[in-house]
């Protein structure tokens, strides 16, 4: 009761201080006359202490007086922040395909293999969701894995062929759960744009670590139909196609997100991240200047 009524406890707390108080003053009235100078001098010590302790307990008193029971469990920070990264997921991922889908099923526009296709890709982001739900502590090195096992049916369904290069050092400085997670999450929307715009035949993904620049990195490169012409390669970015919500990852983790074009064709996302960062160090980032490899035709 006294756990969930601070009203009720701080009521005990006085109560219990009241007769404590008077039990001292009747012990040291009595024994006051036949008692020698330094016990009279702990008895006075010990009936100030008390009263000052008292004095705290009914300043406090008002305040728990004003309790009241909240109507709806307060959530924990933790709890909070969960449930935004499912929000952002399932808005970022399938949120946009379920529009596609339902804009390709238009009875003025019947596209019935291209909704089954934005379906799928429903699906799959649907169960990167739930994969990530059940991995808060996984190494980036699991999380990836986790992820090419999701991805990789789809690519081959589509005649895509993945190279996979990931090399997490036991001998470096490994990341944390909150970066590998947005790591992981920028990967997840390249290959998701791959799948759904670049029409792509192969498709690498490298990640790593630099031990020259002391930095972790990730590429994944296609030989797809690249960027619109319209669009200037640059470290702003077009705005389409998921991108803002990558930039915004890199930023968050203190790293930095480039596109490139390959000379070969296609596009090349790549994110560096300093060992060590933290959104607060998103300013310091070092560039991501580094060239991309170029993908055969």
């Amino acid at each position: 009761m006294f756990r969930t009524r601070p009203s009720s406890f701080a009521l005990a707390c006085v109560a219990l201080w009241g007769v404590q108080l008077v039990l001292s003053l009747m012990v040291s009235h009595y024994c006051w006359l036949g008692s020698s100078t330094v016990q009279r001098w702990l008895d006075v010590t010990m009936i100030v202490t008390e009263v000052v302790l008292g004095g705290l307990i009914l300043l406090q008193l008002p305040r728990a007086l004003q309790w009241q029971p909240r109507r709806n469990p307060r959530p924990s920070a933790e709890l909070q922040a969960e449930r935004q990264r499912i929000a952002r997921e399932l808005h970022d991922n399938l949120g946009s395909q379920l529009v596609s889908a339902m804009a390709m099923l238009h009875p003025l526009a019947p596209a019935p293999a291209q909704a089954l296709q934005a379906l799928e890709l429903c699906l799959l982001d649907l169960r990167l969701v739930v994969d990530s739900m059940n991995a808060r502590t996984d190494t980036l090195e699991d999380r990836l894995a986790r992820l090419r096992h999701r991805v990789q049916p789809a690519l081959d369904q589509r005649g895509i062929r993945m190279e996979w290069d990931v090399q997490c050092l036991g001998s470096v400085p490994a990341l944390d759960a909150e970066r590998s997670l947005h790591m992981v999450s920028i990967v997840q929307e390249a290959l998701s744009n791959v799948l759904q715009h670049a029409r792509a035949t192969r498709v690498a993904v490298r990640v790593g670590h630099d031990a020259h620049l002391q930095s972790w990195f990730l590429e994944v490169c296609d030989n797809g139909r690249g960027l619109p012409d319209s669009v200037a390669v640059s470290s702003a970015g077009p705005a389409g196609m998921g991108l803002p919500g990558m930039r915004s990852r890199a930023q968050e983790i203190g790293g930095a997100l480039e596109l490139t074009r390959p000379e070969g064709g296609g596009t090349c996302v790549r994110v560096v991240v300093p060992d060590g960062a933290t959104a607060t160090d998103a300013s310091a980032a070092p560039s991501a200047a580094a060239s991309a490899r170029t993908l055969p035709p």
